[in-house]
């Protein structure tokens, strides 16, 4: 016991705890009142609300309806409990004989009162005063009865007293303090009758007795009665021989079931150690297990039990307690064994709607647990052979908290039909008796896409296995909420992605989409659950992956994390998940080609200001527009996973979109720690544009390889007031060069915020703020026409995140005026996932200028396919699976292209000397013997007739230069390999190569001609690499 344990007796115990019960009732304070006890209603203020009594400490009145049936019932017979009706008083009425309303009302009168009258509703009104007579006994009760009704009625207002020992069970009534007649008249009133009278000694010391005064409704228009100037004392005090408190709990069961009930006693000055029947025991009932006090103040107990076969019927089992002083304590143990209650199929329960029919009705049933989850506080009970009928379910949940339940019992129940967010169930189940153990269910096989959307709702409740391959499409709320969204068929794609919004192929995927849906859950409502549900290999399981078969039990419930979002049908699994990784994690992009490289890459905020107490971001200069890493280490945790992101994809450019708008700080902050982890100077940033970045907390940047590439003049930035995150163009140089111009966009989000008008959901799929961004792509085309007029490229590269699928409004504009979209030939085309449908948020398009150019496009997909949980935040995670890898270091996948942009070098009809840059570039010598020398790059030298033969070529690298013949050969051969086939061979002269062509190959009879010499390169570092044919 700590010092600050206090002991309490038990009377004082029960004391407490019954002042902790009624302080707690709504619109009353029935706290038990010591004594002694007054009320004369003279402060106004106790009473201002109807049916208000919690200002006026230890009364209450209640209206006292079906106390009684009749009219000019006498009160002194009316001794049931009525406190289950409603609680009663009409405040702040002034003339009693014009007010007709029934039951308790106080008058403010000269001399303030409350009063009773009945009616056809108030039987029988009372109040009740709430009473602590604890070291009192001769308790005294005085009250005035005031006749306050002077118009013409004239009732015969019987009034009586009554009392008990406790809150429950039938009052006693007091037959000296009943009144006959409290009122005269009619037209009369005034009358005033005294009652007083000392109660029964079982009031004395009682740490709750309680007394009304009753009435009831009287023939006749009733009259009203003001109960006025009470007061209750103890006609004594001191000591007190305190008596046996007994608890005898009644017991309530079904036939065929057993139960038990402990009674116990104790006398707080007193041992009991005695305890005997006062009758007999029905078959069926035992009273044993006596267990004495030990001290004065404790407690006895003993059990009466009640068999399983025991008869139909009601039961009183009267019981006698003593104590060493030679009291007793009586009381009885009420047993009531209820027939069968018919039973309720749970097909019957379910219904064929998507709503139970019997919504708030109590039924019983039976049925098979066949699945228990702790984590929902229930399980699932199923009729295991079913009505027959497809349409309903066999199944439903039973929310019973801290249940005992065991798969494979059957159970007969009694509970609450209810509908639980969409679900139905039955709730605080009763007489739960176990009927058997050991039944199998046998899981129905079901298969997804369902026919129709909704289909599932027949398999509510029920264990299934669905036997269509299923294929991971979201994993974001699987460390937040063990889901994961599964889907038949193969990934489920955004619909405006493939079809332009509202048309109908748009709106039969959506329908198709919703068909294919199921969401795995974990089988628990707990947040950030540890471990991490369905977690595979690597710490991950990735959008793509797939799952044979999953066996489990069908519910309906939220997908998403807000409680007014999208619901549908999830599975709750009884057999752990086994998923294939059909989607592998690839270390470095695929391969786009080209000899200079971009990328887009929306880096998720990345704030060099951290978001803790004191922080200022822009525009406000407060902490609510930073949005980035709420701590020094989660900022480390985002900077190194952006950073391997980056120098895995090694681009060239890369636009960064989500960079906060604080300068140059957050940019040149990520470029440091890029170039730390090179162990040198390999990117720079573009600086900060003419023209500004913009009104919002975040803004586009871009870094380059200043040794691939060269800024072209300055940055400028559209100054379209359309735009608060403006467009950010730079124009390049590369080595050979060859120029082009990189515009990072970042358009308006789909959140909706306070988006109102045009600009609200149109529900098309398009989200909030369409055509805002339909101007912002319009105002880009403008900005794009004007490039060259401030010193842009004709070849444009247009990327970034335009919060809009490939085909909807912004997209389509864009396109529809000239640019080219680059991934529109890949199948599944997508960088970002909501709902569970995937879709390209970030795009690549590009002029006419530059389309040809493009030698490639890849997404690379590290982070819309990794779950949410992997990233580099700190908060809710007891399991924490972050590493310092690309994967989920942002919430889109960035977007890698490649530019073939080669300077073509031509010679004349006659012997040239011809030099290429330090870049790539494409040589054509033409006619004659000419003199050609690559230099620094790629090279390609190119061949197309006979007569562009006796070249030299001084530097030709057989690494990364190529002879390109496709025109040469074009007509003399198939295509196929031209060392293979004898068009081209190759023979020493010295330290060179000559290469010779063949116009019918080895088969044929014509003689190879020499058509270039490579100096300084042996046949043998030669091979089919090394044309283009």
């Amino acid at each position: 016991m700590s010092s600050n344990d206090r002991i309490v007796s038990p009377r004082l115990a029960l004391t407490l705890a019954i002042v902790g019960l009624f302080a707690s009732a709504a619109h009353a304070d029935s706290t038990p009142q010591t004594l002694p006890f007054a009320q004369d209603w003279t402060n106004i203020g106790l009473i201002t609300t109807n049916d208000d009594w919690s200002g006026v400490p230890g009364i209450t009145g209640y209206r006292g309806d079906d106390l009684t049936s009749a009219t000019g019932v006498d009160p002194q017979t009316i001794t049931a409990d009525g406190t289950s009706s409603p609680v009663d008083v009409n405040a702040n009425q002034t003339n009693p004989n014009t007010f007709s309303t029934g039951g308790v009302t106080e008058f403010h009168l000269t001399d303030p009162v409350v009063a009773l009258t009945g009616s056809g509703t108030a039987d029988a009104p009372f109040i009740l005063l709430s009473l602590n007579t604890t070291g009192h006994s001769g308790i005294v009760v005085r009250y005035d009865l005031r006749d306050l009704d002077g118009s013409a009625d004239n009732a015969q207002q019987q009034v009586a007293l009554q009392y008990r020992v406790g809150a429950s069970g039938s009052f006693i009534n007091v037959p000296d303090a009943y009144v006959a007649d409290a009122t005269e008249g009619p037209s009369l009133a005034g009358k005033v009758t005294p009652v007083q009278v000392t109660l029964p000694a079982d009031a004395d010391n009682q740490p709750l007795l309680q007394l009304r005064v009753i009435t009831s409704n009287a023939p006749g228009n009733d009259e009203w009665v003001g109960i006025d100037n009470i007061s209750v004392q103890g006609g004594g005090s001191g000591a007190v021989n305190q008596p046996i408190v007994t608890t005898c709990p009644a017991l309530a069961l079904q036939a065929g079931e057993a139960g038990s009930v402990t009674v116990a006693a104790s006398d707080a000055d007193s041992v009991v150690e005695g305890f005997s029947l006062t009758g007999t025991l029905p078959d069926g009932v035992t009273v044993d297990g006596f267990a004495p006090a030990t001290a004065d103040g404790g407690s006895a107990s003993a059990q009466v039990s009640v068999a399983a076969g025991t008869a139909t019927g009601q039961y009183s089992i009267g019981l006698r307690f003593t104590n060493n002083e030679a009291q007793e304590g009586t009381c009885s143990v009420d047993i009531t064994v209820a027939a069968p209650a018919a039973i309720v199929p749970i097909p019957a329960i379910q219904g064929s709607g998507d709503a139970s029919p019997l919504i708030g009705q109590v039924v019983s049933t039976e049925g098979v647990v066949s699945a228990v989850f702790p984590g929902l506080n229930g399980y699932t009970l199923q009729d295991d052979a079913g009505d027959g009928d497809v349409s309903t379910s066999d199944g439903i949940f039973v929310f019973a908290p801290g249940n005992t339940a065991v798969v494979g019992q059957r159970l007969r129940l009694t509970a609450n039909v209810t509908e639980f967010n969409t679900v139905t169930q039955l709730t605080s189940p009763s007489a739960v008796q176990v009927l058997g153990s050991g039944v199998t269910i046998t899981p129905t096989d079901i298969v997804l896409p369902e026919a129709v959307e909704g289909e599932l709702e027949r398999y509510e409740g029920m264990l299934v296995r669905i036997t269509s391959p299923l294929t991971v499409s979201q994993n974001y709320f699987q460390g937040r909420y063990g889901q994961v969204t599964l889907s038949a068929e193969g990934r489920m794609e955004i619909p405006t992605n493939r079809h332009p919004a509202g048309s109908a192929e748009a709106l039969a995927l959506r329908d198709e989409n919703a068909r294919r849906r199921i969401v795995l859950d974990d089988g628990s409502t707990a947040q950030n659950p540890n471990p991490i549900p369905f977690i595979g290999a690597d710490n991950t399981l990735r959008a793509g992956d797939t799952v044979n078969g999953l066996t489990g039990v069908i519910d309906h419930g939220l997908i998403t994390a807000s409680s007014t979002g999208p619901r549908d049908y999830k599975l709750h699994p009884v057999v752990t998940p086994e998923f294939s990784r059909d989607n592998p994690r690839t270390a470095t992009p695929t391969a786009v080609g080209g000899n200079v490289r971009v990328a887009s890459f929306n880096v998720l905020n990345y704030f060099s200001t951290i978001d803790q107490a004191g922080a200022s971001c822009f525009p406000t200069s407060t902490r609510s527009d930073c949005r980035g890493a709420d701590s020094a280490l989660e900022f480390t945790r985002q900077r190194d996973k952006i950073v391997a992101a980056l120098q895995a994809m090694d681009a060239d450019v890369v636009g960064l979109i989500e960079i906060e708008n604080n300068g140059q700080a957050a940019v040149n902050n990520l470029v440091a720690a890029l170039n730390a982890s090179y162990g040198g100077t390999v990117y720079a940033a573009v600086g900060l544009p003419v023209g500004g970045t913009g009104t919002d907390a975040i803004r586009q940047a871009m870094i380059y390889k200043p040794s691939k590439v060269v800024p072209v003049g300055s940055a400028i930035s559209d100054t379209a007031a359309v735009h608060n995150r403006p467009p950010l163009a730079q124009t390049f140089a590369a080595a050979n060069g060859e120029r082009f111009t990189v515009i990072v966009n970042h358009f308006k989000s789909k959140s909706c915020g306070d988006a109102a008008g045009i600009e609200a959901d149109q529900g098309d799929g398009q989200g909030c703020w369409n055509p805002l961004r339909v101007q912002q792509a319009a105002a880009l085309q403008t900005f794009i026409q004007q490039l060259p007029g401030l010193g842009g490229a004709a070849d444009v590269l247009v990327i970034g995140d335009l919060n809009a699928y490939a085909k909807e409004d912004p997209v389509l504009a864009l396109t529809s005026g000239g640019l080219s979209d680059l991934a529109a030939g890949i199948e599944l085309n997508y960088t970002y996932t909501f709902d569970g449908e995937s879709g390209a948020l970030d795009h690549a398009l590009a002029s006419a200028a530059l389309a040809g150019k493009v030698s490639g496009i890849t997404q690379w997909h590290i982070n819309t396919d990794e779950p949410f949980v992997i990233d580099y935040n700190t908060e809710f995670k007891p399991q924490d699976l972050y590493a310092p890898t690309a994967f989920r270091s942002s919430d889109h996948d960035p977007v890698l292209i490649g530019l073939n942009l080669l300077r073509t070098i031509n010679g004349g009809a006659g012997r040239d000397t011809l030099t290429g840059t330090p870049g790539d570039d494409v040589i054509t010598g033409g006619e004659g013997a000419d003199l050609l020398t690559g230099g620094d790059g790629a090279d390609t030298f190119v061949y197309r007739s006979v007569r562009d033969a006796l070249d030299t070529i001084t530097d030709f690298d057989p690494q990364q230069d190529r002879l390109d013949v496709r025109q040469l050969l074009a007509g003399v051969t198939t295509g196929s390999d031209p060392l293979t086939s004898g068009h081209i061979s190759l023979r020493q002269t010295g330290p060179n190569t000559m290469v010779l062509f063949d116009a019918d190959g080895s088969a044929g009879r014509a003689a190879a001609r020499p058509l270039v010499t490579l100096r300084n390169v042996l046949p043998a570092q030669l091979g089919s690499a090394s044309f283009r044919y």
